[in-house]
């Protein structure tokens, strides 16, 4: 009986285009329709990319359509456990259990392939621990499997969900239920064996980068906008992986990552990945090397503090708020540029987000060195006393709170002397001028009615054009 139900599972998929048009991309939310968990193929002959290319029938198997025109192979024989077979022999029996996940289901029907998604979820198990306890680098032919299988699960299409508008409104979201993925079974294993194996000392980075290339990581960047926070939180956890282990991706993730929040702040106002973007980043920005370079320092101006701007900050305004610190602690001269940055986009209305801003602006003076703090003291004191004035007793305590921080106290103190010294010299000069406009009203009334000289208020006379 097992072995009629395994003869009838799935074995590989057929040809798998790397056209985007092909496999749509999630970029919404984690929920899906019915059919939301097939794969559209690409059928263009001339797709042959490196990982993403014409996969043969194996022999022995016979090609059978499935859901929504994806196709895979349904083998006659069970596939055994990796412990009965010879070492020589696994890595060709974790192909086949490879390419037995590559199989996708209806999970929002619990009814639906029962035994067919029992056995997935087991191979998947399987799948988890060899590539955790893979003893010998994983060949080219591991590697393209690999990716094929987790691009063919998690590169899932999505419609959009009636709560897109409301971080537009102005709604909280973080109040709202978040949308839990009915695959997360399957999906979390899945994204398991990818991190294990991205994380992996026997996969070689210079073979998988073909396979793990732009077009992949764009495709797994538009997964953080899913609305199932177990499902970001694998992604961070995996980017990040990425981030550490291909260098040559680099500065293609960050270039990536500035035109999500390019995106975000300027047209849509709507993504749910941006905090989990922001924690990568934070870990990034603090193993920067000194000097800072010209486009992180660019990053920062264009990016970062335009984050201050949607109405939603403060679903990922404690990553933010990190993130610009860093920025000011490994260059202080920074800090000018960061504070007036917080000053152009303070919130004129909203009481609980200029109280975040007060926070921000804390931890950013606390990084603040004396010349930098001189260049925007006047600006930043005067929103300081607007927010002291406040008819809101949130913001107004928040504002006097900044004088129980030590360092803001002394750098006010640094100032004080020289604030009295600038006072004394004005007074001094005030006292002059009062006494030579004085000395001036004297002279004319003694001599009424004769021509006399002008004074001018410098003491100096000058005679009257004739």
């Amino acid at each position: 009986m097992i072995k009629q139900i395994l003869g009838r599972l799935p074995r590989k998929p057929g040809k798998a285009g790397d056209s985007r048009d092909a496999a749509a991309v999630m970029a919404g939310n984690g929920t899906e329709p019915s059919n939301s968990y097939s794969v559209a193929r690409s059928m263009d002959p001339g797709n042959k990319r490196a990982g993403n290319g014409d996969y043969a029938v194996p022999p022995g198997v016979t090609p059978n359509p499935v859901m929504n025109g994806a196709v895979v192979y349904h083998s006659n024989e069970p596939l055994p456990a990796f412990k009965d077979v010879a070492a020589s022999e696994k890595q060709n029996l974790f192909v086949k259990k490879v390419n037995l996940c590559c199989a996708v289901y209806d999970f929002t029907d619990p009814t639906k392939n029962l035994k067919e998604k029992e056995v997935k979820r087991q191979t998947l198990m399987e799948l988890v621990d060899y590539v955790t306890s893979a003893n010998g680098k994983f060949s080219e032919v591991v590697m393209q499997e690999i990716t094929k299988m987790v691009s063919i699960n998690l590169f899932r299409s999505s419609n959009p969900t009636p709560r897109e508008n409301k971080a537009i409104e102005g709604v909280d979201l973080e109040e709202d239920e978040p949308l839990m993925d009915p695959a997360w079974s399957h999906l979390q294993i899945v994204y398991e064996v990818f991190l294990r194996f991205v994380a992996s000392q026997e996969t070689d980075a210079k073979l998988a980068k073909r396979y793990i290339d732009h077009s992949f990581i764009l495709r797994l960047l538009d997964l953080f906008d899913s609305e199932d926070p177990r499902e970001r939180d694998y992604l961070k956890t995996i980017l990040h992986r990425i981030y550490g282990k291909f260098m040559v991706h680099r500065p293609f993730i960050r270039k990536a990552i500035n035109n999500i929040f390019y995106r975000f702040i300027f047209e849509t106002e709507k993504h749910n990945g941006i905090a989990e973007l922001l924690e990568i980043l934070g870990s990034i920005i603090n193993g920067f090397a000194l000097p800072l370079k010209e486009e992180h320092k660019l990053f920062l101006v264009r990016a970062l503090i335009p984050l201050h701007k949607p109405k939603c900050v403060s679903m990922y305004h404690q990553q933010l708020s990190y993130c610009i610190t860093q920025f000011v602690e490994k260059d202080c001269k920074l800090a000018d540029t960061v504070i007036r940055g917080l000053l152009k986009y303070w919130p004129v209305t909203n009481s609980s987000k200029e109280v975040m801003f007060l926070g921000e602006l804390e931890e950013v003076l606390e990084a603040t060195q004396l010349a930098e703090f001189q260049r925007c003291m006047v600006p930043l004191f005067r929103q300081i006393a607007r927010s002291m004035n406040s008819s809101h007793f949130q913001v107004a305590e928040r504002a006097l709170f900044l004088w129980n921080n030590d360092h803001i106290e002394n750098l006010i103190k640094q100032n004080y002397k020289r604030f009295n010294d600038e006072e004394l010299k004005q007074e001094e000069s005030d006292s002059k001028r009062e006494a030579l406009w004085k000395r001036l009203e004297e002279m004319a009334a003694s001599k009424p009615g004769e021509s006399n000289p002008s004074v001018t208020p410098n003491g100096k006379s000058s005679q009257a054009a004739g």
